[in-house]
């Protein structure tokens, strides 16, 4: 993987660039829409690619692991030959469910131990198998296998948990390096910075990741509850530190305003789910704010669903009949507000990136950030 920093805003941190993987190239600041099981629920891959203009998508380790396997997975020669993604893909590690699934694990220096959500059998993730599996799975990008902690979490935790989190990188990266990808393309590993809300553990694991001297560098444990003034601030703080001249990914962030925020500080790669989850539930995101398409309001609006769009299904539907289709519980309502969504997502770093290009993004961000905060 090769990344280019081709220009930085003067008046922000906010930066454009390009990543070369053997999928594809990839132009930054740049959102990555969620595949978790193998799929962004309710759209197909020529939507992803023509509709939406992804770059690139996520998949996710602990996903894909226990359904469909990795048997499957190895038989059908990877991810992108299963699914029918032709562009890269990225593999979150499974650090963030196995935190999420706090009743049913146990962390040990070895690894974690966990009961599976589907039929409770036992597993065991160790950063060494976590980096075999990704492997597998056949992703461009793999991701350490870290602790993600929750929020709040006490500084005696996030300590022990960075220090572990530390220790875990040294085997994924000892494991990544003594070992080939399998479908005949590269494959790089990202760390993961962590440290909670502490200034100074932020500090600490910023400069431990960025001694390993990878080709990417990821942000991790923000957005998982804290006030967004927090997030912005740690992230300021590690963008500081990690090197210029290798992309950073902020993980599960988040709102359009968390994102332009973000690329404000020299963020250049996001995921999310909200987009996509929020999308099933009737919310909207749009040029002039949120929109939640099942009010009254929309009943009788026969406008299309956002006029200066070039999306197909923004154009042809109109806000009345996807309020009608959300309602009902019609599967249409959750494609159409879904493609809606992350087509809105990738227009929105798409214009940012050109913003920075022009020397316009600061003045820009400022605007777009007033205007997309309103409900409408």
């Amino acid at each position: 993987m090769k990344f280019n920093l081709t220009v930085q805003d003067p008046n922000s941190k906010a930066r454009a660039g390009e990543i070369t993987t053997d999928h594809g190239t990839i132009q930054t600041p740049i959102f990555m829409p969620v595949g978790t099981a193998g799929t962004v629920k309710a759209v197909h891959q020529h939507e992803l690619k023509n509709d939406i203009q992804a770059q690139i998508i996520l998949g996710n380790t602990y996903h894909l692991y226990l359904r469909p396997g990795l048997d499957v997975l190895e038989g059908a020669g990877g991810l992108h030959k299963f699914n029918g993604w032709e562009g890269p893909i990225l593999t979150d590690s499974g650090g963030y469910q196995v935190y999420s699934l706090s009743e049913v694990r146990k962390i040990k220096e070895e690894g974690v131990t966990f009961r599976s959500h589907i039929d409770g059998s036992k597993h065991l993730f160790t950063p060494e198998n976590v980096m075999d599996i990704q492997r597998v799975i056949g992703a461009d990008i793999i991701m350490a296998f870290d602790e993600c902690t929750p929020y709040p979490c006490d500084y005696i935790y996030a300590k022990k948990s960075i220090e572990m989190t530390h220790r875990w990188l040294k085997r994924c990266c000892d494991r990544f390096d003594s070992t080939e990808p399998k479908y005949g393309y590269s494959q790089t590993l990202f760390p993961i910075v962590q440290g909670s809300v502490y200034k100074d553990l932020r500090v600490r694991s910023a400069e431990v990741i960025a001694s390993f001297e990878r080709e990417g560098n990821a942000i991790g444990g923000l957005s998982v509850g804290e006030p967004a003034e927090e997030m912005y601030a740690m992230t300021e703080l590690v963008c500081d530190i990690l090197p210029e001249q290798k992309p950073r990914y902020l993980m599960g962030v988040g709102t359009p305003i968390n994102l332009l925020e973000n690329i404000a500080l020299g963020v250049d790669m996001f995921d999310c789910v909200m987009p996509t989850r929020n999308a099933r539930n009737g919310m909207l995101f749009t040029k002039n704010g949120v929109i939640n398409i099942k009010n009254e309001k929309w009943k009788n609006d026969f406008s299309a669903i956002e006029d200066d769009s070039d999306l197909y299904a923004d154009k042809v539907y109109t806000k009345a009949y996807l309020r009608h289709l959300i309602h009902s519980g019609e599967m249409l309502g959750a494609q159409i507000a879904t493609l809606h969504n992350l087509h809105f997502y990738l227009w929105l770093v798409k214009e940012a990136r050109n913003k920075i290009i022009e020397g316009e993004f600061y003045n820009w961000k400022k605007v777009m950030v007033n205007r997309l905060g309103q409900r409408l």
